[in-house]
């Protein structure tokens, strides 16, 4: 079985996906199509399975049923060398997930070293490279507890890059950051954006989803219920799921007065 894919096809493929914990079902047929070089962002309300989403991508969760297929390998072929794909992907999550025990550039280098067996020299300056590309050239030698949540945050996306990834996955990569630090990781990842990386990213950040992606699906139980131009989505959705979602979250108050009155 092959790896390499043709340069002209999809980065992620996405058919007929289901992925159920006991009776509750999480995601009823997911059909997705991913560009290579496309910002794809995906929004919707807590427990709409956006995150069950990305982590049957890389087969962290193991789909029920349905396809997922990454720059031309079917990930969920029980043959395939998952190992060796996941490589290929990188992914951020809410949790920064950094060793503690280990500095900013012994984070970025562990892996590296041991999974594609690069030397401590090339590994460095690789890890190097990404940690200026991100902001954090000076903090190499600082342990986790010594940054910001959101250098946290942009190192561990640093640690991604440093493995050479083919597309990013990130999983609310701002979440759990206090609202002054999310600017820095939003501008790391328009940065990617704008160098071409294919993304595919679960975000509450709408400015982020209608400036930067070039499409925006929303979901809800489950299932996709829009998706289009970011632009067109974010400001002009044609569901009224969507519009009831938009609501809430662009004006929580307004909202909240209108279904109140």
């Amino acid at each position: 079985m092959t790896t390499d894919a043709p340069p002209e096809g999809p980065a992620i493929e996405v058919a007929g996906l289901h992925k159920s914990f006991g009776d509750l079902e999480v995601l009823k047929g997911i059909d997705l199509t991913v560009r290579r070089g496309e910002v794809v962002c995906v929004i919707g309300p807590s427990g709409s399975g956006k995150s069950t989403l990305l982590r049957c991508v890389n087969l962290l969760e193991q789909p029920t049923a349905g396809k997922v297929t990454v720059s031309g390998t079917e990930v969920t072929d029980p043959d395939v060398d998952i190992d060796r794909m996941r490589r290929r992907i990188g992914m951020v999550f809410q949790a920064f997930n950094l060793f503690p025990h280990l500095t900013v550039l012994g984070n970025l280098t562990i892996s590296q070293r041991r999974v594609l067996g690069r030397g401590k020299a090339e590994a460095e300056r690789l890890a190097r490279a990404h940690l200026a590309g991100v902001g954090l050239g000076d903090k190499e030698s600082a342990y986790p507890a010594q940054l910001s949540g959101g250098q946290q945050q942009r190192a561990a996306i640093a640690r991604a890059l440093s493995m050479g990834p083919e597309l990013m996955l990130f999983d609310e990569p701002t979440s759990a950051l206090d609202p002054e630090l999310v600017g820095d990781v939003l501008a790391v990842m328009r940065k990617l954006a704008d160098e071409g990386m294919t993304m595919l990213v679960v975000t509450h950040e709408m400015s982020f989803a209608r400036e930067v992606a070039d499409r925006v699906i929303f979901m809800d139980d489950g299932q996709i219920v829009e998706e289009g131009p970011a632009e067109q989505v974010v400001t002009d959705p044609q569901h009224q799921r969507t519009r009831l979602f938009l609501a809430r979250v662009l004006d929580p108050a307004a909202a909240e007065v209108k279904e109140v009155g």
